[in-house]
């Protein structure tokens, strides 16, 4: 057999086992991720794959819901070994009653359109084959979203150590709150530069803003304080799965208080470990 030159894995299982969930930490780890690819475009995909470089790593969403497609994929399958593409199946499962509870939170139809019960047990007797075939079954029932990433990234070999991405923004709440923030931190609390004659025409990237605010009382042990505080919440966030997460500092105008205290807050993630990027939304305003 050929030397592999591709990695797909192909994600499959019962309805509502959390098949959605699973392609998007494979794309948390890095995978190209197409969901829902009918079984007949397989072989050509899996030909891209093995001719661009920058496609090493896929995983595809699949659904086998009749039985006459089973045969279909079990050829496609024996096809791409063929190619020297690594495969690996991964199935998805959980218990009758976890599926039933699911479909009846989230009100979603049933695919095979039935009452939920007798559908999925239809599912299951659809299903058997593939489970037998699969290189991986997961059961999700009593698995959180992070616990499942955690599952696939041990499956993958991979390390977790750098896999949160940390961005910081500053933001004025005159101009609004950022839509994308996970971790929100008004420090309108603090002396406001701006009411100093000669600091309102600077910028929080100036150092005499920074001279100003580690001037006032509470300033280092506030900031000390808040940094240790993101840093005991990040290593909860991975946990739960969270790839990138926003932290955004707010005062009135975006211009001098937040745009120092983030710019703090990131040097000191990063001299962490942490992967860190730095945005002044309203600097310029």
């Amino acid at each position: 057999m050929p030397q592999a030159k591709g990695r797909i894995f192909i994600i499959t299982g019962m309805s509502g086992a959390g098949k959605s969930q699973a392609l998007k930490s494979f794309e948390d780890l890095g995978f190209y991720c197409v969901d829902n690819l009918p079984i007949a475009l397989i072989p050509s995909f899996a030909a891209m794959v093995q001719s661009r470089r920058y496609l090493k790593n896929v995983a595809l969403g699949i659904d086998i819901r009749e039985g006459r497609f089973f045969k279909d994929f079990v050829r496609t399958l024996d096809n791409l070994g063929k190619l020297g593409l690594e495969y690996r199946v991964v199935f998805l499962d959980a218990s009758d009653a976890v599926l039933m509870q699911r479909f009846s939170e989230t009100r979603h139809r049933h695919p095979l359109g039935k009452n939920i019960a007798a559908a999925v047990k239809e599912e299951r007797r659809i299903l058997c084959e593939l489970k037998a075939r699969a290189n991986k079954v997961i059961d999700t029932s009593k698995l959180t979203l992070g616990e499942l990433k955690e599952t696939l990234s041990g499956m993958l070999e991979l390390k977790r150590t750098a896999e949160m991405k940390l961005s910081v923004i500053s933001f004025g709440y005159k101009y609004g709150i950022p839509l994308d923030a996970d971790i929100v931190m008004d420090v309108r609390f603090l002396p406001n530069p701006y009411y100093v004659p000669s600091l309102r025409a600077r910028t929080g990237l100036d150092a005499p803003i920074g001279r100003y605010l580690r001037s006032k009382p509470g300033f280092r042990s506030f900031m000390k304080g808040y940094t240790e505080q993101i840093k005991a919440l990040l290593p909860l966030y991975v946990k739960e799965g969270k790839s990138y997460l926003t932290i955004a500092i707010g005062c009135t105008g975006g211009r001098h208080r937040s745009v120092y205290i983030a710019g703090e807050l990131a040097k000191k993630l990063a001299a962490g470990g942490f992967s860190v990027s730095e945005y002044h939304r309203d600097i310029r305003k």
